[in-house]
């Protein structure tokens, strides 16, 4: 299986890139510094932006599924790459994405009307990052891709425990953080599982 991996040098994506290799996934990395990855056989590497559509374009050319761990950046740096991510998926008929998103996307729990970040549950002061996920899930959900969100609180960086617990489209009960490493492992497992297609996952370590 060929996947384009975008976000491959953040803290989450140098996880999963590390696992798929691992899996012999045959991984294609849109970046913009080349030089911050390790060459490997299964790994081909393009220099570019995700948010210029001939990049993307190039990176989908062959391959069957995607992964993003792309963050905001806090800029719309997010919505401008996904947008093109979902449009060349959609025209080239690849159906599978997962995408790391932010707990202040999945349902609050103390009002079911709003997200966690529009919510008195979020303590967090801004909320720019959670305004761009929310629009990649509402362009994820009126598209016509298999989608699953992977959502994590406070991001740690973090070995994996292995010991996380999940629950779609809200924030397990006494979260407080979700590690680099269970975050990667869990959004590479259900990647190829398919157990949660067109779901918002709360991911949660163990404190």
């Amino acid at each position: 299986m060929k996947i384009a991996l975008f976000g491959a040098t953040g803290r989450v994506g140098k996880e999963m890139l590390s696992l798929l290799l691992e899996n012999n996934a045959e991984i294609i990395a849109l970046v913009r510094k080349p030089e911050k990855l390790q060459n490997h056989p299964n790994l081909t590497l393009l220099q570019g932006d995700a948010r210029v559509f001939s990049n993307v374009e190039k990176t989908l050319e062959v391959a069957d599924a995607v992964i993003s761990a792309l963050g905001t950046d806090q800029t719309t740096v997010l919505t401008e790459s996904v947008e093109h991510i979902i449009s060349i998926m959609e025209k080239q008929k690849i159906k599978r994405v997962v995408t790391i998103g932010t707990a202040g996307i999945l349902t609050s729990r103390v009002n079911p009307n709003l997200l966690r970040y529009e919510s008195s549950e979020s303590k967090r002061k801004s909320t720019t990052a959670a305004k761009e996920h929310h629009k990649v899930y509402e362009m994820l959900k009126r598209s016509t891709l298999d989608w699953t969100i992977v959502c994590p609180t406070y991001l740690p960086t973090g070995d994996a425990t292995k010991a996380y617990i999940i629950e779609r489209d809200q924030l397990p009960i006494g979260a407080v953080k979700s590690t680099t490493g269970d975050t990667a492992l869990y959004a590479v497992k259900e990647f190829f599982e398919n157990k949660h297609i067109g779901y918002r996952i709360g991911i949660m370590s163990p404190n």
